[in-house]
């Protein structure tokens, strides 16, 4: 076996969950694609150095997270549109902030093919309420608690892979979970239905928006529901206020102008929303993340971007055969 070889074949069965750490810290799956491909890059020339000291999926995740580490300090957090203020009234005209580096979501494609028993990669740890509630803290926070709580490595072994101490590590986690609670709903507000009973809500769902049928839509959101579009800056809050702007918007005003379809992003269930252009071609459009409780429809963050169509393994044109 070559140099090469044994490389690839040690290395190689860690890229899906070093490609989820690095979206945990970044935001972007996009950045976190080519953050792997940094952190290989930096571990295949220090390969020959690689004295066994520590395993190498820690030594992996040494290189990595200080790739992300440096990546940050270069660019400001991805928020959502609720990260930077707070909700609009249906009426007012939206603004659309196109500067903004917004948080994206994680394709579960991303994954296709990876090895099921070698990608750790925890349901909670990249829902898309948890990573945008991890870039309200500082990089080293964000790494400190991701490391500790979704990694769930030692103390000792995440001070050593950061260049610090126990101490600090410890201090750091108690600080970024306390900052984390603030801005993260509480999991019993969050609690899923049932599978039969989720599957049943999103197909509603689905439905509503195909049907243009805002009555049927509101149905199902909670009374509490956030909308988010980035990347508009603005959002809103509540039933009545979401259903009234989605009841203004040119996609309700007649049935069949948007085809859904299912896809996985962040570990939870999404949609890949097609448009139909006035020559009848359906043409991507949105990705659009519900957050399902037992309770309704919590929020519903739709990614008005369709470059995002190619790594959920969708086309730009959709073929309704």
């Amino acid at each position: 076996m070559t140099v090469s070889e044994d490389f690839t074949t040690l290395v190689g069965r860690f890229r899906g969950e070093l490609l989820a750490h690095c979206y945990r810290m970044l935001g972007s799956a996009e950045e976190a694609e080519d953050l792997v491909q940094e952190t290989y890059l930096r571990a295949w020339r220090s390969y020959e150095g690689f004295e066994g000291r520590s395993s190498v999926r820690t030594w992996l995740y040494r290189i990595a997270t200080n790739v992300c580490l440096t990546a940050i300090e270069r660019r400001d957090r991805r928020p959502l549109p609720s990260g930077l203020g707070g909700p609009a009234d249906p009426d007012v005209p939206v603004v659309a902030a196109p500067e903004v580096p917004w948080l994206q979501p994680f394709p579960d494609a991303l994954l296709a093919g990876e090895d099921p028993a070698a990608v750790t990669v925890s349901r909670e740890g990249i829902r898309l309420a948890f990573v945008a509630a991890l870039q309200y803290l500082s990089a080293r926070q964000r790494a400190v608690l991701i490391l500790r709580d979704v990694l769930e490595l030692p103390a000792a072994e995440v001070a050593d892979l950061l260049g610090t101490t126990t101490t600090a590590v410890n201090s750091g986690l108690r600080r970024a979970r306390a900052q984390l609670a603030q801005a993260l709903p509480a999991e019993d507000e969050l609690a899923e239905p049932a599978a039969p009973d989720q599957q049943a809500l999103l197909e509603r769902f689905a439905s509503a928006f195909e049907n243009a049928d805002v009555s049927a839509l509101a149905e199902l959101l909670r009374e509490d529901v956030a909308l988010e579009m980035p990347p508009l800056l603005t959002w809103f809050a509540g039933r009545q206020a979401v259903a009234r702007f989605l009841a203004s918007s040119p996609v309700f005003d007649v049935p069949g102008r948007l085809r859904m379809v299912p896809v996985m992003a962040n570990r939870q269930p999404a949609f890949a929303a097609y448009l139909r252009e006035p020559s009848g071609t359906y043409r991507a459009y949105a990705v659009t993340v519900p957050t399902v409780t037992a309770t309704g429809i919590a929020r519903i963050v739709t990614f008005f971007n369709p470059d995002l169509f190619g790594s959920f393994g969708l086309p730009p044109e959709y073929d309704a055969r």
